[in-house]
């Protein structure tokens, strides 16, 4: 397998640091090149040090790379790609970390028709954001989903698979469209989920005297964690994967209804069998290895 030597990395955010930090830790021969549309955001990163050079335009960092990941929101994907298009290396393998993957490879597509484009999505990530939110480990044991497009180079597919495995992740490949219907049950749905719920109880503050937050319990906490994720960053992946994100929200209005009804009528045999149902998928997380069961969720107490 012939392996990459320069790495460009196009937006420094959580994924594009953890990715800068990931490469130089365990693959040091790499040279890591990077560069983010916000200059504050570049002067972040030569402060730390991360990666071997931080240009100030896009193209400038392209020139030489054999491997260019685009780390920006999805709503900015068609911007880098336009601005990297006059200096991309004919030879160089694209690819882009999107939580939504076939309206961004369309997108992607249109600006750069001749482009080897293998996506790859890992699914990790916390709720900071910003240049010194990245870790090498950030990927380690988490799924990255490769969504390569019809007609890729099997070759271009498993070398971008390598460098992934190389940095501790687990490997899935998947068409574009199952994963955004797959992503909008597992990512997409729980975030605007914990947005309206946070949202509703800061509505009610006022109603309860502080008291929401004052006596926020543990789910509530966990909801308020998933809803500090970056605004702008989920704003786009709700407007790119708007259709499988509507269609899961009807499944869900439907749930919930039933549950009301269950409430509503008292039927606890309903919500047993609901619950029980539920918690056994915890568990499977759990077994799988992508969460532990840490007493409280793995928080520390004094």
């Amino acid at each position: 397998m012939l392996p990459f030597s320069r790495v460009t990395i196009i937006g420094l955010g959580l994924i594009g640091s953890s990715l800068a930090h990931a490469i130089r830790a365990y693959l040091p021969t790499v040279r890591v090149t990077g560069h983010d549309a916000n200059p504050e955001v570049r002067e972040i990163a030569r402060r730390i040090d991360l990666c071997d050079d931080i240009t100030d335009t896009a193209g400038a960092s392209v020139i030489d790379a054999d491997l260019v990941v685009l780390c920006v929101p999805p709503g900015a994907m068609a911007a880098a790609a336009s601005a990297i298009k006059d200096d991309l290396p004919r030879e160089a393998i694209l690819s882009e970390v999107a939580s939504c993957q076939a309206s961004i490879i369309a997108a992607i597509r249109e600006i750069l028709p001749d482009v080897q484009m293998v996506p790859a999505h890992p699914v990790a990530g916390t709720e900071n954001s910003g240049p010194e939110a990245g870790f090498a480990t950030l990927f380690h044991n988490r799924w990255c989903i490769l969504t390569p497009p019809e007609g890729t180079d099997p070759v271009a597919i498993a070398r971008v698979e390598d460098l992934w495995k190389r940095l501790g992740a687990n490997i899935e490949i998947m068409d574009p469209a199952h994963h955004d219907l797959v992503l909008a049950v597992t990512s997409h749905l729980p975030h605007i989920i914990a947005y309206t719920i946070v949202g509703t109880a800061s509505d009610l503050e006022h109603v309860t005297a502080s008291e929401v937050i004052k006596f926020s319990a543990g789910g509530f906490r966990d909801f308020t964690r998933i809803a500090a994720s970056d605004p702008t960053m989920w704003r786009d992946v709700f407007l790119a994967n708007k259709d499988a994100v509507l269609e899961m929200l009807q499944r869900f209005t439907e749930d919930l209804t039933q549950l009301q009804r269950a409430i509503r009528w008292g039927d606890g045999d309903k919500l047993f069998d609901h619950f029980s149902k539920t918690r056994a998928v915890r568990r499977s997380i759990i077994e799988q290895g992508q969460d532990d069961a840490a007493p409280d969720f793995g928080r520390h107490h004094e």
